[in-house]
């Protein structure tokens, strides 16, 4: 009997079904990630692999980790991408290894007890245009590179590490005597002036002139090439592509930063661990640029940069690809150590909107929530939700929006004396950076310097930021500048010094509900000439209600009380 052209389809559908699978979550869990999203947030689709498999020792990989088993990892790859897709199973053992290239429809299983060890010869890295901190430059190939693909997963409960301590500069100042005599003693060189230890001659050659950690002034491949070991490479690589899944394996010891999904339709990241040694330059965790349709869960953090980052590409770079980092939820996650627990910039040129982060714990980061940008960056961030953050000794500011950003963490900035106010006022173009509607509840701080920092700028002020159901225990209280349509509600304060509020220039704002421990005359600080329509209402405080001290440039009537 002759078989019809639709039967004909349907057979060839169901074995392709049959064939292939999504990747199942390695953990179970016990709530629903979509639940109270307060924007449409569309079902993150999972990597479909086809159930072909092979396994790395199949393909003449040898363990141990003194053998490279680049072409290993490559035949096996090559191996299961001929089939259409499958997965590459990587077996109890340290095995060394140049770049891994990836192609689509590919699963890496590292089993418990893999350790996939990347070379520290740098002449297996070659240079490539890429993007690195937001800008289109020349960086040398990530250890694990892919570019255009779809069906990606990293599953498994094994280690990928990225032998950073070969790539990275390190400070004298951010190391015992111990581990700094052990860098002195590995090679490489000493700038005695800087107190920094460099990898080569090459690489401190190449950190002569940076901003921060770009050649703004070389142009050519050539260029680049003579500064090679200074271009260090974020450890995983993925660049525009589809239904990429990270689900249980750790990753560590990044050259720069650890995991970088660039332009990424539905990206899934949970189950994972992130580490990086807490004095790693640009040692962040994971950094999510321009990516639509995101979930970020049940993950852990210990890093020496900021922990989990949204950006959206530097500057006019980032403003030519014009592509925004949106849908995203973040839940469940806990940061060790990091500049940021979760930060927003400040490469966000293109933009951040649909930002939903819950039930995170932050643990002796630098800062808690951290929101940065400066002029010169343009974009918009809009539309950020955060609720149940608990924060616990925090050595700087636990809430931080930062539009003054100059490329230092906090602590840096602080021990030179920033974050002081400017009152330079310039134009307002696509070069002007703009944050609003920003709800931030359901906090707990235990310990910090400050426990909330809102600067702005005086052409665009931050704009309805409301905070509402903060406990608070810190040397600082609030800073508020430049800001516009702030409200702040049902907030209890133990607060170190005198003042508690420290207002300037920022209006429209309602303070309800506060409970502060000071007896100060001097709680609220309220300056400068743009004041206007202040409120503190409801206020157990008696402080917040009868003594107010307003500096003089304030119009009549500013302060409501």
């Amino acid at each position: 009997m002759k078989t019809k052209p639709h039967y004909l389809f349907l057979m060839l559908i169901t074995i392709v079904m049959s064939n292939s699978s999504p990747i199942n979550a390695q953990n179970s869990k016990s709530y629903d990630t979509y639940k109270n999203i307060e924007f449409k947030m569309p079902k993150v689709k999972e990597p479909v692999i086809p159930k072909n498999s092979v396994n790395l020792k199949d393909f003449g990989a040898v363990n141990g980790g003194y053998v490279l088993n680049t072409q290993a990892f490559a035949a096996a790859i090559d191996a299961v991408s001929k089939k259409g897709g499958g997965k590459v199973i990587i077996p109890p053992g340290i095995w060394l290894t140049g770049p891994i290239i990836l192609k689509s429809n590919l699963e890496l299983y590292a089993e418990t007890g893999a350790l996939i060890k990347f070379s520290t010869d740098k002449s297996l890295y070659p240079i490539i245009e890429t993007s690195f901190e937001g800008l289109n430059t020349w960086r040398c190939i990530s250890p694990i590179y892919g570019k255009n693909l779809e069906n990606i997963a990293f599953t498994g409960k094994g280690v990928w590490d990225g032998s950073g301590e070969a790539w990275r500069q390190v400070k004298k100042s951010k190391l015992t005597n111990d581990q700094w005599k052990k860098f002195v003693a590995s090679g490489g060189v000493l700038n005695e002036k800087k107190d920094s230890w460099f990898p080569s001659e090459q690489y401190m050659k190449g950190a002569n002139g940076a901003d921060q950690n770009i050649r703004l002034d070389l142009k050519t491949k050539e260029d680049f090439e003579a500064i090679h070991d200074f271009l260090r490479p974020v450890m995983v690589s993925i660049q525009n592509s589809k239904k990429v899944l990270f689900d249980g394996p750790v990753f560590q010891n990044s050259p720069a930063w650890n995991i970088h999904p660039l332009m990424i339709e539905d990206l899934i990241v949970r189950n994972i661990t992130v580490r990086n040694p807490w004095f790693s330059q640009n040692g962040d965790g994971l950094d999510v640029e321009s990516c639509k349709n995101v979930i970020i869960e049940n993950s852990s953090f210990d890093v020496g940069d900021d922990a989990i980052c949204i950006k959206s590409g530097k500057d006019k770079d980032g403003r030519d690809r014009g592509v925004p980092c949106e849908n995203i939820i973040v839940k469940n996650n806990i940061v060790y150590h990091g500049h940021g627990g979760v930060t927003v910039g400040s490469e966000m040129s293109g933009g951040v909107k649909n930002l939903h982060v819950s039930n995170c714990t932050f643990m002796g980061t630098d800062v808690g929530l951290r929101f940065k940008s400066t002029r010169g960056r343009g974009g918009v961030v809009e539309n950020i939700f955060i609720s149940d953050i608990f924060m616990t000794d925090i050595p700087s500011q636990a809430i931080s929006f930062d539009l003054y950003y100059g490329g230092k963490s906090i602590a840096e900035t602080l021990a030179e004396g920033g974050n002081k106010i400017s009152t330079k006022i310039v134009p307002v173009n696509e070069e002007t950076p703009q944050f609003k509607n920003i709800s931030i509840k359901n906090i707990t701080i235990k310990g910090a310097y400050q426990a909330v920092f809102l600067q702005g700028l005086p052409e665009m002020n931050l704009e309805n930021i409301e905070i509402s159901n903060l406990t608070a225990n810190a040397e600082n209280g609030f800073s508020i500048i430049d800001a516009n349509g702030i409200k702040i509600n049902n907030v209890k304060l133990e607060i170190s010094k005198p003042t508690v509020f420290e207002i300037y220039n920022s209006k429209n704002m309602v303070f309800s509900n506060i409970d502060i421990n000071s007896d100060s005359p001097k709680a609220i600080s309220i300056n400068g000439e743009a004041c206007t329509n202040i409120e503190f209402v409801s206020s157990s405080n008696s402080n917040l209600s009868k003594k107010t001290s307003i500096g003089e440039t304030v119009p009549k009537g500013a302060v409501k009380l």
